[in-house]
């Protein structure tokens, strides 16, 4: 399946065999499954025979997406569970334990670093955070210790899709001993294949652009056959953030179109961030595909497009910012990314409210930082919104 092109692979990979010649696969509600013979069953609680004993452990539904995501990741195996957080803390909690250190960026997503700080903190597993962008690199060698077991990336960055250099990171992991852990949400594999550039883990939030369509919450991991064994076989089936199989069914029916849609996704992202760039009321844009942005070239070393996530600064701070999103009429104001429609978010608010404002300040997130999603409707119509919408900053 490696050698076709991505779009192919899309539709067709993890596509299983129906017994009645169905070309979409079915979705199995099943919670548990025959056994068989007493032998049989205790083959299949050992792993040494192929089947399914337990949706816990596994269900075909979710094989299918599993499988999908390891042709378009490029990875050896994938594992999907209930939420991106699902499993993100799944692959994080595969790799560290009591006395391990992190390196991350301040750049990463926000659920993320409450992870770090709430849990993994408790837990005897201490983080540093570093400078995200074309320094982290280097600031990232300072950080490492002897114990540090994850460098852990989001690039391009949440809520500032800031880019860092991942090949350059993850040669720093290694030397160290330790793995390269990349959240690619925002890029999707249509953009960006961290794994073929040096990266040991990639984590996505199935929810966002892989469902594409706001209707499932979801997460992936994709990585090598033994990472993926431990964490399904330790990890996922201990804490049991597992992805219910229509949820599975629905985000692998998003996947069909993911490369059709981030074309759309990467074709309005740049008109709306070209649009904000040289507006009077807008004092910055951020967008991977500007040639003003800080990381421009490194995106175009590691991306094959830019996306569609960007950020905006609005003159006026607070007030203003509140003006605006309350004054657009067709960009929906709500959580979350990575749909068909526009979605606007205020990030201090909302999903960075419980950073501290040092933290804020060091992530880049002021009282007038504006995060948007831009859709797959027309450009003209998401621009002309949010034109009309500044007018009454």
């Amino acid at each position: 399946m490696s050698e076709l092109g991505m779009g192919t692979r899309a539709i067709h990979a993890g596509l299983p065999q129906d017994a009645h010649g169905a070309v979409v696969g079915p979705v199995y509600c099943a919670s548990t499954y025959r056994l068989g013979t007493m032998e049989r069953g205790a083959e299949l609680y050992r792993g040494d025979a192929e089947g399914y004993v337990y949706t816990r452990m596994g269900n075909p539904t979710v094989d299918e997406l599993e499988k999908k995501m390891a042709a378009i990741e490029g990875s050896e195996a994938a594992l999907a569970g209930g939420s991106g957080m699902a499993s993100i803390s799944t692959a994080i909690l595969s790799a560290v334990k009591a006395g391990d250190h992190i390196v991350a960026l301040n750049g990463i997503f926000g659920g993320t670093t409450y992870l770090m700080n709430r849990v993994l903190a408790g837990l005897g597993i201490e983080t540093t955070y570093v400078c995200a962008g074309p320094g982290a690199p280097e600031c990232i060698r300072k950080a490492m210790r002897d114990n540090t077991k994850i460098v852990y990336l989001d690039t391009p960055g949440n809520p500032i899709p800031v880019i860092t250099d991942i090949r350059a990171c993850a040669q720093i992991a290694h030397d160290a001993g330790a793995l390269l852990f990349v959240d690619n949400t925002y890029a999707t594999p249509i953009n960006q294949r961290p794994l073929e550039i040096g990266a040991d883990v990639v984590v996505h939030a199935a929810t966002k652009y892989l469902g594409g369509h706001g209707d499932a919450l979801g997460g992936v991991i994709c990585a090598s056959n033994e990472f993926i064994a431990h964490a399904r076989g330790v990890t996922l089936r201990d804490l049991g953030g597992i992805l219910g199989p229509f949820e599975a069914f629905l985000i692998t029916r998003g996947i069909k179109t993911l490369h059709l849609r981030m074309a759309k996704h990467n074709e309005n992202g740049m008109a709306v961030a070209r649009f904000l760039e040289g507006h009077a009321k807008i004092e910055r844009s951020y967008y991977p595909g500007l040639e003003s942005f800080e990381g421009h070239e490194i995106a175009k070393r590691q991306m094959s497009g830019f996306g569609g996530m960007l950020c905006c600064t609005v003159r006026g701070g607070l007030a203003a910012a509140q003006r605006f999103l309350d004054s657009l009429r067709l960009c929906v104001m709500a959580t979350s990314l990575g749909e068909v429609n526009t979605l606007v978010i205020h990030p201090a608010t909302t999903g960075d409210a419980n950073r501290t404002p040092q933290e804020r300040a060091e992530a880049g997130i002021t009282d007038g930082l504006i995060r948007i999603s831009v859709g797959c409707e027309d450009a003209e119509d998401i621009i002309a919104d949010l034109d009309q919408a500044l007018g009454n900053v």
